[in-house]
C-alpha cells in the first residue's frame, strides 16, 4: 500500500520533516516515491512552517494513497490556513 507520511530530518533537538509518498513497507526515513511538502515545527519569524503541494496530494489520494494520522492533521491545518 502507498502511504503519505513524515520523514524526519534535521539535527538533534531541531526536527524538520519531509512529507513523502512511499510504500508502507519502507522505513520511515528510507526510500520514497515523491516528496510533496515539508513541515518545520521549529519555524520562527518569517520562516514557513508548513508547505504542501495540494495538486500532488489530491493526485495520490485519488490513486488510493492513505494518510498517516499526523499528515491528516497537517492537511486539515493547511486547508484551514488557506481559507
Amino acid at each position: 500500500m502507498v502511504i503519505i507520511r513524515l520523514a524526519r530530518g534535521g539535527s538533534k533537538k531541531r526536527p524538520f520533516y519531509s512529507i513523502n509518498v512511499c510504500d508502507s513497507r519502507c522505513r520511515r526515513d528510507g526510500r520514497f516515491i515523491e516528496r510533496i511538502g515539508y513541515y518545520n515545527p521549529m519555524a520562527a519569524g518569517q520562516a514557513v512552517r508548513l508547505q504542501i503541494n495540494q495538486e500532488r496530494l489530491a493526485y495520490w489520494q485519488k490513486n488510493g494513497a492513505g494518510l498517516s494520522d499526523t499528515v491528516a492533521r497537517l492537511v486539515k491545518e493547511a486547508a484551514k490556513a488557506a481559507a
